[in-house]
């Protein structure tokens, strides 16, 4: 009788065509080695990033082509798909993202230096998009075409991009004093906004929106704990700060200081101030208007080098305005005021 131990282990004999086998003779080598490195994604022809490539060597090949002397049938619909970085309004050089129509529109057309013009695929053309599609081939400006969701990242998700958005390098913020000089220059009245506090970026866009509005000439940030032109200013300016400049103040006190050596009397704006906007005697005078914040208003040592502080007059159920909306109240009645006292001459 056989010892029931030497049987053959259930399993280690497989069966074939070719009748029974013991072992796998190597035949699962391959699979034990193991799968071979993954392609890089940019690598795979299937894989967007690898359709992205393909579409950017056809680019360079093309833009190659009319580099070398051939022309191009519609240059206002040169378009490309290389890669976009996927950063959120700010990329890796700190250059900002201008999103929405207007607001790309306003910045071509003041001819500030651009990067790339992101466009959104099947975006609905109207007379904006073929201008600015227009003004972006014919000063060199690159035309990428991207998804939305992909747009959406570059632009940042909390914003409105109405599917573009142009790359611009940092800001440049001009000097207060030289802001003034020029303003002086032209033989224009100065009337300036000074923002004492202000973090919103949204405040800072409606005011230089207002002050282009209204006859204003700029708008001075101080350099700390204040905000700054981020894209969501530029947004908010609906393109108003393509022709606003905005100047920044190493030290917004000091600042004041030196413009009032220049004349320029400094009102500032707060709740309970001893002067009543509608009855401002100092508004056909070179004027700097200090808005603060609208939570803690104007700090003690701007609030002491203001000549005049203003008030403006609200319903007691309401406790305060809110920045942008108190300087473009300001800025309306000094332009009415300055407005009637030109008809009187």
């Amino acid at each position: 009788m056989k010892n029931p131990g030497n049987k053959p282990r259930a399993g280690a004999v497989r069966k074939g065509r070719k009748g029974p086998q013991v072992g796998s003779g190597g035949q699962g080598r391959q699979a034990l080695e193991g799968r071979k490195p993954t392609p890089k994604a940019e690598d795979r022809p299937y894989h967007p990033a690898g359709k992205r490539k393909a579409a950017a060597e056809r680019y360079d090949a093309a833009v190659g082509g009319r580099r070398g002397g051939k022309p191009t049938d519609a240059p206002q619909q040169q378009r490309s798909t290389r890669p976009a970085q996927s950063r959120v309004a700010k990329s890796a050089d700190e250059s900002e993202m201008v999103t929405g129509r207007n607001s790309v529109l306003e910045a071509l057309r003041a001819k500030i230096p651009a990067h790339t013009l992101y466009m959104a695929t099947r975006i609905e053309y109207d007379d904006r998009v073929k201008e600015i599609l227009k003004l972006a081939t014919s000063r060199g400006i690159a035309v990428l075409e991207v998804m939305r969701p992909e747009l959406d990242r570059l632009a940042g998700f909390d914003s409105v991009h109405q599917g573009l958005a142009l790359k611009v390098p940092p800001y440049e913020y001009a000097h207060p004093m030289e802001l003034l000089d020029k303003v002086e220059a032209r033989g224009q009245v100065p009337l300036l906004v000074a923002l004492d506090g202000i973090t919103d970026p949204r405040n800072l866009g409606a005011i230089v929106r207002s002050v282009a509005a209204f006859g204003g000439q700029g708008v001075i940030v101080p350099q700390r704990r204040s905000v700054g032109m981020t894209a969501s200013a530029w947004k908010t300016s609906a393109g108003a700060a393509a022709r606003t400049p905005v100047a920044m103040a190493n030290n917004l006190t000091q600042m004041i200081k030196e413009y009032k050596k220049r004349g320029v009397f400094v009102l500032g704006l707060d709740g309970d101030g001893d002067v009543s906007l509608p009855s401002l005697p100092l508004a056909k005078e070179p004027v700097l208007i200090v808005v603060g914040s609208e939570g803690k208003g104007l700090s003690r040592l701007v609030t002491e080098n203001c000549d005049a502080i203003v008030s403006i007059p609200i319903s007691a159920s309401t406790e305060s305005l809110n920045a942008g909306i108190a300087a473009s109240v300001t800025l309306y009645e000094i332009s009415k005021l300055r407005s009637a006292a030109r008809k009187k001459k």
